[in-house]
């Protein structure tokens, strides 16, 4: 239930930041702290603990809002978060936050109350299915234009091609391959600036904001696998290099050829 009267002394601080990148340097933590902090001492209230969300983006399950919220219920505190309008759209913390029962307040928008969080809620809700409608029928539309949909070299497309998994296998090879060439001038570059173990070429990788070929943070074992498939230990092989690139081109040739 969502407090109209006047908040309880106690406060329980919600924060969320949107990447596992923000939330280790502190962007946006900061600016959403000290306007809670401001708000309970204009209210002169504690603030019992603080809980950080670090979303994906992809996951709609919130452990951390479960613990605020627990903790909130235990002591009778009030839930209290930054800003509400950076979570208007968030359909799956709004209705959380509707059904929680427990008492809650935003800083940018301290009238906020049951009706206001439901409504917001209902919108939510039915800007998602809108979007959702819309892409389903931007789909259809492209399909009866005649318009192939999918990934054209995906497994679907592969067995389509009677290429089965051998073929299948060999264009994921083909294409780990070409992304490990991609990054050999990188890893040179740091191996030469000093940084020479698995851990510290990783996490130099991390710091310039380079993702592995799948998206993920770098790990020892993702650069043990970089350095395997680039056939040596030590970076800036020519004539390995060369040969590599023979063999990624031969492969894709073969593919675009089809079946004989």
């Amino acid at each position: 239930m969502v407090n109209t009267a006047v908040p309880s002394r106690k406060f329980v601080a919600y924060e969320r930041v949107s990447t596992a990148r923000q939330g280790r340097s502190g962007l946006g933590l900061e600016a959403q702290r000290t306007a809670i902090d401001d708000f309970a001492a204009s209210r002169g209230a504690d603030v019992l603990a603080r809980f950080t969300e670090v979303e994906s983006g992809r996951k709609a399950d919130r452990p951390e809002l479960g613990k605020a919220l627990n903790l909130a219920k235990l002591t009778g505190a009030t839930l209290v978060i930054a800003k509400l309008d950076r979570l208007s759209r968030n359909a799956a913390f709004l209705l959380t936050l509707r059904d929680s029962g427990v008492k809650f307040l935003a800083c940018d928008m301290p009238e906020a109350n049951d009706l206001t969080v439901g409504i917001m809620a209902l919108v939510a809700e039915a800007e998602r299915e809108a979007i959702s409608r819309r892409t389903r029928e931007a789909l259809a539309a492209a399909r009866a234009r005649g318009v192939k949909l999918g990934n054209p070299y995906g497994a679907a497309a592969l067995r389509r091609a009677g290429k089965g998994g051998a073929a299948l296998r060999a264009t994921v090879v083909a294409n780990a391959q070409a992304f490990a060439a991609d990054l050999e001038p990188v890893l040179a570059e740091i191996r030469a600036a000093g940084h020479k173990s698995l851990r510290a070429i990783a996490a130099e990788r991390d710091a310039r904001g380079m993702r592995t070929r799948r998206g993920g943070r770098w790990q020892v074992s993702n650069v043990k696998n970089l350095l395997a498939r680039l056939g040596s230990d030590s970076p800036g092989n020519g004539a390995a290099n060369q040969l590599r690139n023979q063999k990624v081109s031969e492969t894709r040739q073969g593919w675009a050829a089809g079946p004989s």
